[in-house]
């Protein structure tokens, strides 16, 4: 029995509290991406994240209600791995591509030539 009172007591809120922060950077990062991004993207409008992912915050806060986490939590998870990327993409952030792995952040590395 004590063994759940601890699980309850703290793995429980500390879930809870990384959902929460999880949303909050979702929240930030789709509030700082520009509108046009979004669109060029091929992704749902700007304020379509923003109310989604707002809500989410506000019932990982407020509420805690595990089903509506949960969806709050996929809501972030697909914009973590679908939206984002692409938008980092379109807006420049992306990777850079036809470059030689032994590329650095300067430039090509040449072996000391």
């Amino acid at each position: 029995m004590w063994l759940m009172d601890g699980f309850d007591r703290g793995v429980v809120p500390l879930l809870g509290l990384a959902m929460l922060v999880l949303a909050v950077v979702a929240f930030v990062m789709a509030l700082a991406a520009r509108e046009d991004a979004y669109r060029a993207a091929g992704k749902q409008s700007k304020t379509f994240w923003m109310v989604l992912l707002g809500i989410t915050v506000l019932v990982d806060f407020f509420l805690g209600m595990l089903f509506l986490q949960i969806a709050g939590l996929v809501a972030t998870i697909v914009f973590f791995v679908d939206v984002r990327p692409a938008l980092k993409l379109v807006s420049g952030g992306g990777r850079r591509r036809g470059g030689s792995s032994s590329d650095g952040p300067y430039g090509p590395y040449n072996g000391g030539r």
